[in-house]
C-alpha cells in the first residue's frame, strides 16, 4: 500500500489526541487508557467514530501505550495481544463503510531490555486486528525507533516513523542527540514508508521541523502538532491554540512538505474538523 497523496497540494487529515478525549469519559488521570480496549470499548470506539465524522481519513488505534513492557504497571502483560487487536478491531468499526484507513499506534517501552519482543508482540496484534498500517509514535532515541521499525516491517505492513524533538536546547534533537535530518535518513535507510513529528514544540516551529525532514528524504512527511505548548491552570493542562488557529497554519505545514497532517496533545474533534474544512 502506498502513503503517498493523491495530490502533493492536498495532504491527508489524520486525527487528534486520544487520551483527553477519553478524560472527557471519565478516564482517571494515570489509569490505563489502551486497557480500555477491553473494559470499556463502546467510550474508545466512540472517540474514534468522533474523528471520522470530523473528518479524518487516517485514524489511529488506543494501543499508544499497549506493550507488555508499559502495562507491567498494571500487571496486565499478558494481555498484551488482546489489547492490541481489540484496539484495531475497535477502529475499524468505528470507521465502518467510510473510506478511511486504520493505522496501528505504537508508542516507545522505556525498556531497552525488553524492547524487541515488546515491539513484536505488539505489531503482530495489531495486524492481526486489521489494521492497514503502523506508525511508531513519539519516539526519543533513535535506536529504539530503528528497532521497532526494525520489528514493525516483519508483518508486511508499511510503517511510518513519528520522533518527538526537544527543542530545549535551542535546536530540535532527539534525546539521544540527533537532529531531524539525521532521524530521517535513518529511517529512510530502514525502509519506513513516511517519517515525520508529532507533539512538543510551538506551531511555528513545526514549519522548520517540517522543512528539516523533508529536506533529509523523499519519504512523505507525517505532522502532528501539540495544540501549542501547554500551561497548568487550576491543576491541569491549558493548551494555547484553538482550531480555527491551529487550521490557520495547514497551508504552511504544506508549504514546508508536509503530506500527511493531524494533531496531537490537546487537539480535539473539533480541530480535525477545521483542518478538513479550512474555509468553513
Amino acid at each position: 500500500m502506498s502513503l503517498a497523496p493523491p495530490n502533493d497540494r492536498a495532504p491527508v487529515i489524520l486525527d487528534g489526541a486520544w487520551g483527553t478525549e477519553l478524560q472527557k469519559r471519565g478516564l482517571a488521570l494515570g489509569e490505563s487508557a489502551d486497557l480500555w480496549n477491553l473494559t470499556r470499548p463502546g467510550d474508545v470506539e466512540a472517540v474514534a467514530r468522533s474523528y471520522v465524522e470530523a473528518g479524518s481519513r487516517i485514524i489511529l488505534t488506543n494501543t499508544f501505550q499497549a506493550n507488555p513492557a508499559a502495562l507491567e504497571r498494571w500487571g496486565r502483560t499478558d494481555d498484551a495481544a488482546a489489547i492490541n487487536r481489540e484496539g484495531a478491531r475497535i477502529s475499524r468499526r468505528a470507521v465502518g463503510s467510510a473510506d478511511v484507513r486504520v493505522f496501528g499506534s505504537i508508542g516507545p517501552t522505556f525498556a531497552p531490555r525488553r524492547a524487541g519482543a515488546a515491539f513484536a508482540i505488539q505489531a503482530r496484534a495489531l495486524a492481526e486486528g486489521g489494521v492497514d498500517a503502523l506508525v511508531l509514535e513519539t519516539f526519543t532515541v533513535l535506536d529504539e525507533a530503528r528497532l521497532a521499525l526494525r520489528e514493525a516491517s516483519k508483518t508486511g505492513l508499511p510503517v511510518v516513523v513519528s520522533f518527538h524533538f526537544d527543542a530545549d536546547s535551542g535546536a530540535p534533537l532527539l534525546f539521544s542527540g540527533e537532529p531531524p535530518e539525521e532521524a530521517a535518513r535513518a529511517m529512510a535507510n530502514e525502509g519506513a514508508a513516511a517519517v515525520g513529528a508529532n507533539c512538543g514544540s510551538t506551531l511555528d516551529e513545526f514549519d522548520a521541523l517540517c522543512r528539516r525532514l523533508k529536506s533529509a528524504t523523499n519519504l512523505p512527511v507525517w505532522l502532528k502538532p501539540n495544540a501549542g505548548i501547554p500551561t497548568i491552570q487550576d491543576g491541569r493542562l491549558v493548551y494555547p491554540a484553538s482550531p480555527e488557529a491551529f487550521a490557520t497554519r495547514l497551508a504552511d505545514w504544506v508549504e514546508a512538505g508536509a503530506s500527511f497532517i493531524g494533531g496531537c496533545c490537546g487537539t480535539t474533534p473539533e480541530f480535525i474538523r477545521a483542518l478538513a474544512n479550512p474555509r468553513a
